[in-house]
């Protein structure tokens, strides 16, 4: 499954991107302030709630599955040492609890992703954030949502022809070659076309986007956002 906006009429989707994207930015920086196990504990569970209130489940974890296996040796590779004792528990552990809170972020902001459009979220980005910087962001934010998936289809789509060519019988890392080059071929090219058809549709920098308006279910996110980002720097004062 691709990781990409789904429409329904979850709660999430009716919130305000703007409301979505501080309780995402409250959420990250509560998960770096209380990286324990108590406190990360409580964070799943309202990682849960947040992608369940956007009509999510753990299916749509599966666009994440590249970078699981990362977060999973992570706590194996930071355990290890070179000589005695060999293997380091307390190492593992705190890289394990800081795996698994990226996990949870990435949680959070599947929810975001899925029950947001890309032009929402643009505009979020261009209204929250004045002048041009808010504009280059703005831009860059849709580019990449729109991309994104692109992109990895296109690796697919190189893997099963390497595949198809009897590609099996290679060499893991002559085949992760073919893949990548292939790959970052057809990306040079999506940004030629793209660039092509930018100057052709007169691109600008300031297009008429949605009107972003907040209703009476964003004051609770919006209370929900402040008082995570509030949680976040008690620790620090």
């Amino acid at each position: 499954m691709t990781l990409s906006y789904v429409p329904d009429d979850s709660l999430a989707h009716r919130l305000d991107p703007r409301s979505k994207l501080l309780v995402q930015a409250g959420f990250a920086a509560a998960a770096y302030a209380y990286t324990t196990p108590r406190g990360l504990g409580a964070l799943t569970l309202f990682a849960v709630a947040w992608l369940a209130l956007s009509g999510g489940g753990p299916r749509d974890l599966w666009a994440y599955r590249f970078a699981l296996p990362v977060l999973a040796l992570a706590p194996l590779v930071a355990g290890a040492t070179l000589g005695a004792p060999w293997f380091r528990v307390e190492r593992a552990a705190t890289t394990g609890l800081a795996s698994y809170r990226v996990l949870l972020i990435l949680v959070v902001a599947a929810g975001y992703v899925r029950s947001t459009p890309v032009r929402e979220s643009r505009a979020a980005i261009q209204r929250s954030v004045p002048g041009k910087p808010g504009q280059f962001l703005g831009v860059g934010v849709a580019l990449v949502f729109r991309f994104l998936p692109l992109l990895k289809r296109d690796l697919l789509t190189a893997r099963e022809a390497i595949r198809a060519r009897g590609g099996d019988a290679l060499p893991v890392r002559d085949r992760m070659r073919l893949v990548a080059v292939a790959g970052i071929n057809r990306a040079f090219g999506r940004a030629d076309r793209l660039g092509t058809a930018l100057n052709a549709r007169c691109f600008a920098w300031n297009p008429t986007l949605p009107r972003l308006a907040l209703g009476p279910a964003d004051y609770p996110a919006l209370a929900v956002g402040a008082g995570l980002l509030a949680a976040a720097v008690v620790p620090l004062v």
